[in-house]
């Protein structure tokens, strides 16, 4: 199993954002480190997954509408690959 976490605090910028989630994923070189290319990586994936976000007003703080599109896309992802888990935490 696959376990991402991502911190909103520690996320200040959309490019902390995909090294974070490239890194913890193992995302392939072909990734585009955007939202259309992680929907694709993730839709693809088999393995059992989850992708913990942290401090959700945090992020959206850090990113704005960014943040908010980006958890749009998990929770798509989630219903379109059950193997893709989305667990939100508001921890401080």
């Amino acid at each position: 199993m696959k376990i991402c976490i991502i911190d909103g605090a520690a996320i200040t910028d959309k490019n902390r954002l995909h090294d974070v989630l490239s890194e913890s994923l193992q995302l392939p070189d072909w990734y585009g480190r955007n939202l259309d290319a992680l929907y694709d990586c993730l839709t693809d994936m088999q393995e059992v997954t989850e992708v913990h976000i942290l401090q959700v007003s945090a992020l959206e703080s850090n990113l704005g509408r960014y943040a908010k599109a980006f958890l749009k896309m998990l929770g798509e992802v989630s219903e379109d690959n059950t193997a893709v888990k989305l667990i939100i935490e508001e921890k401080m």
